[in-house]
């Protein structure tokens, strides 16, 4: 019997194409899709077409509700603060960790510098270099499971700095300046140190984040960087 089999490179680049719309807003939250319109803007079969949308499902990019048509997602400020939450809870620990060898990956140092140079030649566009800082901590754990449970996360947390930084309300200086002094912090040892910049850094963009969706933004969205005050 002959077995019939959807070509996985050809689900792959839908994918990844259909979630580069998404991170960029081409396609709106709430935006419809359809099987057959992914399979003709693709000019696909409807079974890749479908297998390409489960995917999107799964990954939490797209939603389906009752079995209707799937939409992409919409977050709200409620869903901002769960998903920075939980990110908190798994950097911190991985940072007292690194913090204990005293240990800064060379990808987070190029990753923060990108961004710094972004931001001197006027661009607000860094959110995968802002990815990359974290997720390079991450990874430098060594723990397979442990980037695999943060990269679950991945596509939300991208989708949120995404809508945050698409609005230019938290300042690339910002976000250098933090990371910096993360890494100065992992560096000296200083385990609870890094933890508490962190949470500074992560309580900010999700405060921002989550007025900007609509809710009542917490104090930590107008609080300065420790990061840029001045030393005593």
């Amino acid at each position: 019997m002959v077995r019939n089999l959807v070509v996985t490179s050809v689900i792959d680049a839908v994918v990844e194409d259909l979630k580069e719309q998404v991170l960029s807003r081409e396609l709106g939250p709430g935006t419809p899709l359809t099987e057959a319109e992914v399979a003709s803007r693709y000019d696909i079969a409807r079974a890749t077409a479908k297998a390409a949308i489960e995917r999107l499902v799964a990954e939490k990019v797209l939603v389906r509700k009752n079995h209707k048509t799937a939409r992409v997602v919409k977050l709200g400020p409620a869903d901002v603060r769960d998903i920075y939450r939980t990110r908190g809870y798994l950097e911190a620990e991985v940072l007292r960790r690194l913090a204990e060898r005293r240990e800064v990956p060379q990808e987070a140092r190029a990753a923060n510098a990108e961004i710094d140079a972004q931001w001197r030649q006027g661009s607000w566009e860094i959110v995968d270099p802002d990815m990359r800082f974290h997720t390079s901590l991450i990874d430098s754990l060594g723990s397979a499971r442990t980037s695999a449970v943060y990269g679950s996360l991945a596509f939300e947390v991208k989708l949120c700095m995404a809508q945050l930084q698409g609005s230019q309300r938290l300042s690339p200086e910002i976000i250098v300046a933090d990371h910096a002094r993360i890494m100065d912090l992992i560096e000296a040892g200083d385990a609870a140190g890094a933890s508490e910049m962190l949470d500074e850094h992560l309580a900010r963009a999700r405060e921002l984040l989550a007025g900007a969706l609509g809710g009542e933004p917490g104090p930590e969205a107008s609080r300065p960087s420790s990061a840029l005050q001045p030393s005593v």
